[in-house]
């Protein structure tokens, strides 16, 4: 070989390498993230997901490149929640009574009216409890990132308004498939029936069950109020969505990474927060400009005293010390 042509073949050689690591470098790191609620700009989930995804272009440009599975296209939470424990999805926005099949802890809460607002929420799983929840989704394959929020959960149906707990006496009621949530509903007097959220619409649609209890956001986002008559705001349950990420997917992360998905996750959700907090008023609005006969609950003392005994019944469950320390907040 003449020395013209190696010096041609060590450039060649150099120029190749420099492309493939300059390829590398350009390689964006894919998170694919799914949820079980609509792609809409008022859907909780579905906000979460996309502040998620602005953080971390804000923090890294062209670094991370989330794709969007909304509307349970990858299967329903639980479903999710093992994807993300096999490290076949990297990440999800779940909501809180699903996590706790994973960990009771997590039924914290879902127990009825535990918060007064959504201030107390915060100051629980912001918190020193908060942690404490997500530290122990480590042992599960699955790294907790944070609380983002759908806001308090409320009550539509189409047999009778909720004003007072007698109210629910006989009405058949869709409920998450939690053995807590059928157990509260039943102290009120209700008939729950656990069906999964894909069943939910058609099933209120076509007379299955009477209605179902779910935030305001996600009644408007999957357009509830063109299948159900009244809506009662009995806040009954603050719900709680955890942004989480694999186990598996994160620690392919470099630390700068982790720092940074961290990082993005907080902002995301406290974005999220604020965006579902203005929401609500205006989506009650247009709930109401549907069709639908909205009421307040004045005497929410009178469903507490109801469901009291289902804090002791979950106390073991999620642990006498966590439950304890979330009263100690939320009964100031």
């Amino acid at each position: 070989m003449t020395p013209t042509a190696k010096r041609s073949l060590f450039s060649g050689l150099i120029m190749a390498g420099t492309l493939a690591i300059t390829s590398q470098a350009l390689a964006a790191t894919t998170i694919r993230l799914g949820w079980t609620t609509a792609d809409s700009d008022v859907d909780p989930y579905a906000i979460t997901a996309h502040y998620f995804a602005e953080e971390l272009d804000k923090a890294a440009p062209d670094e991370f490149e989330v794709k969007f599975f909304p509307n349970h296209q990858l299967g329903d939470d639980t479903e999710m929640l093992q994807g993300m424990q096999l490290g076949i999805l990297d990440a999800g926005v779940i909501t809180g009574t699903q996590i706790s099949t994973l960990d009771t802890a997590f039924q914290l809460n879902d127990l009825p009216f535990l918060y007064a607002n959504s201030e107390q929420a915060h100051e629980v799983l912001d918190g020193e409890i908060g942690q404490a929840l997500m530290d122990r989704l480590d042992a599960q394959g699955i790294v907790g990132l944070g609380f983002a929020e759908a806001g308090f959960r409320n009550t539509i149906n189409n047999v009778r308004a909720i004003q007072t707990p007698d109210d629910f006496d006989g009405i058949k009621l869709r409920v998450q498939p939690s053995d807590l949530y059928i157990a509260s509903f039943r102290a009120l007097g209700a008939n729950p029936t656990p069906l999964a959220w894909s069943e939910a619409f058609t099933a209120v649609q076509q007379g299955t069950v009477d209605g179902l209890e779910i935030p305001l956001p996600v009644i408007y986002a999957n357009k509830y109020p063109e299948v159900t008559k009244y809506l009662s705001l009995t806040q009954h349950t603050y719900n709680a969505l955890g942004l989480l990420i694999s186990k598996q997917t994160f620690k392919s992360l470099s630390a700068d990474q982790q720092a940074t998905v961290r990082q993005a996750a907080q902002k995301a959700i406290a974005r999220q927060r604020e965006t579902v907090a203005s929401n609500n008023d205006k989506i009650l609005d247009q709930i109401e400009n549907q069709g639908m006969q909205v009421n307040r609950v004045e005497n929410v003392a009178a469903f507490r005293d109801k469901v009291k005994p289902v804090y002791e019944e979950y106390r073991d469950k999620i642990g006498s010390d966590l439950l304890d320390r979330a009263l100690q907040i939320t009964t100031q």
